[in-house]
């Protein structure tokens, strides 16, 4: 009884061990490769259960998922005017040709993403020593892209990789191009406000010269009308005064002789020296 019970679970565990050898799933995020004796005998790229001979063949898996190789530090790329710019970039990729990708890097994605990197690298190279800062900062980033992707891609398919994008995070001018520039600026903003400047002080003297001329002529014809205002009312009571002398010269010589007794004795601290018989008293004497 114990010896049929023994040989029972020892046949369960071989079933189950040559179960595990003969069986190997695949799932939607791999790619696999069997070998037999060290040949490849077949590649499984849809995911499900399959079978393989104990001892005799053995699988390797891929990783089937996009993969990200992503610069550690900007690199130093020489425009068309000699000026360099740091350039920021990531690939994306995986893996299209599971054999291609096993017979060229051995499997190994450090080897793939060095490859990558130095693709890139030469690609952004000779793009850049074609192009002026401008055109690499902002014109022409995404013409530069879409190129990188498709030249980067036709050398990665020798690898087995696809490449599905390549993007420059980043491009900056280096610090030394940076301030030279920001001094250029800055020394061009102030020529233009020191002319602005000199500009505005010449038209604000010729205003203001416009308006003191304006201003004296404005002046000139006020005193001339004041002047003629003034002579026409002084030939005018001159001619009331006349009108009235002829016709009574002595209320007139009365009239005159009161204003002017008026404006004498206005003040009481005035003192008049006079003599007595003075034509000036004469209507004083008669009243």
């Amino acid at each position: 009884m114990r010896t049929s019970f023994t040989v029972t679970i020892a046949s369960i565990v071989i079933l189950i061990l040559l179960t595990s050898m003969t069986l190997f799933t695949v799932d939607q995020r791999e790619k696999a490769m069997v070998f037999r004796l060290g040949e490849i005998t077949s590649i499984k790229t849809e995911p499900g259960l399959f079978w393989k001979l104990p001892l005799i063949e053995n699988v390797m898996f891929f990783d089937a998922r996009t993969h990200t190789v992503d610069t550690d530090e900007p690199e130093r790329f020489l425009t068309s005017e000699k000026k360099n710019v740091l350039v920021d970039s990531f690939i994306k990729w995986r893996i299209s040709d599971v054999k291609q990708y096993y017979i060229s890097v051995g499997g190994d994605e450090r080897r793939a993403r060095d490859r990558l990197n130095k693709t890139v690298n030469d690609s952004l190279r000779a793009e850049f020593g074609k192009r002026t800062v401008y055109q690499v900062i902002s014109g022409e980033r995404d013409e530069i892209m879409e190129l990188m992707r498709e030249k980067v891609d036709v050398d990665a398919r020798k690898i087995g990789v696809e490449v599905l994008d390549v993007r420059l995070k980043r491009v900056d001018l280096t610090t030394e191009i940076s301030d030279a520039v920001y001094r250029r600026m800055e020394a061009e903003r102030k020529r233009v406000a020191n002319e602005l400047r000199s500009t505005g002080f010449a038209d604000s003297e010729k205003i203001r010269a416009d308006a003191d001329r304006e201003r004296e002529i404005i002046i000139a014809e006020a005193y001339r009308d004041a002047q003629q205002i003034k002579g026409e009312g002084d030939a005018t009571a001159a001619s009331i005064y006349a009108t009235a002398f002829k016709k009574d010269p002595e209320f007139y010589s009365f009239y005159k002789s009161m204003g002017a007794y008026r404006e004498t004795f206005n003040n009481k601290s005035d003192v008049l020296v006079v003599e007595p018989e003075s034509p000036f008293f004469k209507h004083m004497r008669q009243t």
